[in-house]
């Protein structure tokens, strides 16, 4: 289960709009990156040979599986919960069997 802070955490948009209407000058040296942020062209040239990585997350699904929304008795929804991260894909892993087995017949 993920750690939850206390505090939340909130963006001050005022103060973000406000030190963007400055377009105050920012602090580098040649140490601190890539490129020089108060460059313009420095900035569009980076950012013109950058690639995108994806990054993490479900890696791509060969065949993508349709979005399904059923109605199920509730015992049976809390059941497959109970057994933990997965469980929608037991669920699937269930009714695949039906299907081979020929229980779900069309």
């Amino acid at each position: 289960m993920p750690k939850t802070s206390a505090k939340q955490k909130v963006t001050d948009w005022d103060r973000v709009k406000r030190d963007a209407a400055q377009d105050a000058h920012i602090a580098h040296t040649a140490t601190d990156g890539h490129y020089d942020p108060n460059d313009a062209a420095a900035v569009s040239a980076y950012w013109q040979q950058a690639s995108i990585r994806r990054g993490r997350g479900r890696p791509v699904a060969a065949v993508k599986r349709p979005t399904l929304n059923m109605r199920v008795d509730p015992d049976v929804l809390e059941a497959f919960k109970a057994t933990g991260q997965g469980w929608q894909t037991r669920i699937n892993a269930a009714l695949r069997d039906a299907v081979l087995r020929g229980i779900a017949k069309a």
